[in-house]
């Protein structure tokens, strides 16, 4: 599971920054969710369909590095970098960048799997331990 990541580009939005035209820090971690959310639709499964069969995941950490400013109408690449295989917590590195390459931000993210019913944690689903070892083996 060596470096089992997944870039997913996205337009820097208006509404999302300042009267200087810099996205406001406390978009970043929006971005980390949909880095995280596509990371998992690329090896093969969706947050709803965890949601569905009744696993949650909170963020339990949250660090956020911030390098360089990404500005307003930028295309940026958040690269979703899953760090470990998977227990009953899942942790992400990050890496934004501009469209000339250039590192915006790093950051981390450790989440939980718990159950939607009884709010306890839980083992990562098999399925999505199978998907990752089928990704890494792909990669």
């Amino acid at each position: 599971m060596n470096n089992l990541y997944f870039d997913y580009a996205l337009r820097t939005r208006y509404a999302e920054t300042d009267q200087m035209g810099v996205v406001y820090y406390g978009n970043y971690p929006q971005y980390l969710e949909i880095g995280r959310v596509e990371w998992l639709r690329s090896i093969g499964f969706t947050y709803k369909t965890m949601e569905e069969e009744g696993i949650i995941m909170p963020v339990v950490s949250l660090q956020i590095q911030y390098k360089k400013p990404a500005l307003y109408d930028e295309l940026i690449t958040i690269r979703t970098i899953l760090k470990n295989m998977p227990s009953s917590k899942i942790e992400f590195d990050y890496e934004l960048f501009n469209e000339k390459g250039e590192l915006l931000s790093t950051a981390n993210t450790i989440l939980v799997f718990v159950n939607a019913q009884t709010w306890r944690p839980t083992r990562c689903p098999d399925k999505i331990l199978d998907l990752i070892k089928i990704k890494s083996e792909n990669q």
